[in-house]
Formats: C-alpha cells, sequence, structure tokens
C-alpha cells in the first residue's frame, strides 16, 4: 500500500521557488529520493498561484515515511522551510490496491 502526500508550500516574493532551489542545489533532494521506500518526490509549480509549489512525495508503506522523518534530511528541510517562510498545506493519500476501474480507464491516453 503505496502512501503519497501532497505538500504545497507557500511563501511571498518567490521565496516558496527559492526553496525548491535550494533543497536541489544542497543535494538534499537527491539523498530523499535514494532513501529505502521513496517511490516519487517532484516538486511543481502552481499555474494559479506563482507563489506556490507542489511537492508529491510517495512512499511504500507508512514506515518508509517514518524512516524519512527521523533522518537528518528532516533538519534540513525544517531550517529551510524557516528560512524562506514558507507555509503549508498537506493532503496524503493511500493507493488504490485494485487499481484503476475500467470505467475510468477509458479516460486515460497513454
Amino acid at each position: 500500500m503505496a502512501l503519497t502526500v501532497n505538500l504545497r508550500y507557500t511563501g511571498t516574493n518567490g521565496s516558496a521557488l527559492e526553496f525548491v532551489k535550494e533543497m536541489k542545489d544542497s543535494g538534499t533532494v537527491d539523498l530523499i529520493r535514494a532513501e529505502a521506500g521513496n517511490l516519487r518526490y517532484e516538486y511543481y509549480l502552481s499555474l494559479d498561484d506563482p507563489e506556490t509549489v507542489l511537492l508529491i512525495d510517495s512512499w511504500e508503506n507508512q514506515e518508509a515515511i517514518d524512516v524519512h522523518h527521523a533522518s537528518p534530511m528532516m533538519k534540513t528541510l525544517f531550517e529551510l522551510r524557516n528560512k524562506y517562510d514558507l507555509h503549508m498545506s498537506v493532503e496524503r493519500y493511500v493507493s488504490d490496491e485494485e487499481g484503476m476501474p475500467e470505467s475510468d480507464r477509458q479516460f486515460i491516453r497513454e
């Protein structure tokens, strides 16, 4: 059962984008992606709000997230979020083990 967390980071004057840049430039993003159990760690820019960046963060299970939360990288994350004065909203999703129903699949162009 994979877990996906959508985190929206919102700041002012481009601070959310600067946060992402520093996360990438410092190597923290690569370290997180290399952690056991990480399935996805990707940032996206909002077209509706230029001061918001979306992080899609997926893990194999709760244990993998717990290990990540106990890692030294979380200290870096906390420090950078404070440095850039970011505010967050969080949504958490659990994968559907049965997969996508055919009634939904008909709308997907692969």
